[in-house]
């Protein structure tokens, strides 16, 4: 008994490390999470830099799913971890007023950013590969798209699947995922 009651108290301290306080604007904030000043060429060219895969996240002020992903995914320590290792990411606030510069170019309040590109839910959240052509919106130069809350497997395999670019193999992302968890069951 002492020992599950040493378990449990270890999980939540570890997880109570990794978890996401409400900011100013109502919004989670991590870690991992960076304060850029939102132009994602920038934002691609540091993460470029750094090894790492750009990583755009649209959330809202009371997303109940949002709240989920940060309190129950993100705060797995395999997850948080490997989010710090291998992604540079970037918060969008859906209703907010934070100028974004988008590949193309085009500079809008964050509001109107999420409009752009057609971001209906949150959380959604946008990987993109190492270049993007100096054209391509975020939305056409995203490798894959994450629109809405899952859990932890499912999100753990969509990050790998990122950094190990299966975007550009022949196996989808559902088939890897299937791979993966059957794995991860045993």
């Amino acid at each position: 008994m002492r020992l599950l009651i040493a378990a449990c108290v270890t999980f939540v301290m570890t997880a109570t490390a990794f978890a996401a306080e409400l900011g100013d604007d109502g919004l989670h904030k991590t870690p991992w999470m960076r304060d850029t000043f939102k132009d994602l060429s920038e934002d691609l060219a540091e993460a470029t830099d750094e090894g790492k895969r750009l990583m755009v996240m649209i959330e809202q002020r009371g997303c109940i799913y949002c709240t989920k992903m940060h309190e129950e995914v993100f705060v797995v320590p395999e997850i948080a971890a490997f989010i710090e290792e291998n992604y540079f990411v970037v918060q969008i606030n859906m209703f907010g007023d934070i100028e974004v510069t988008d590949f193309d170019g085009t500079a809008l309040p964050e509001k109107e950013m999420v409009k752009k590109w057609g971001a209906l839910f949150t959380p959604m959240i946008l990987f993109f590969p190492e270049e993007v052509d100096a054209d391509a919106t975020a939305t056409q130069a995203a490798v894959a798209t994450m629109p809405g809350a899952f859990g932890r497997h499912t999100t753990f395999n969509m990050l790998n699947w990122i950094v190990e670019k299966g975007y550009d193999g022949e196996e989808t992302f559902q088939k890897y995922h299937a791979r993966k968890f059957a794995e991860q069951s045993n």
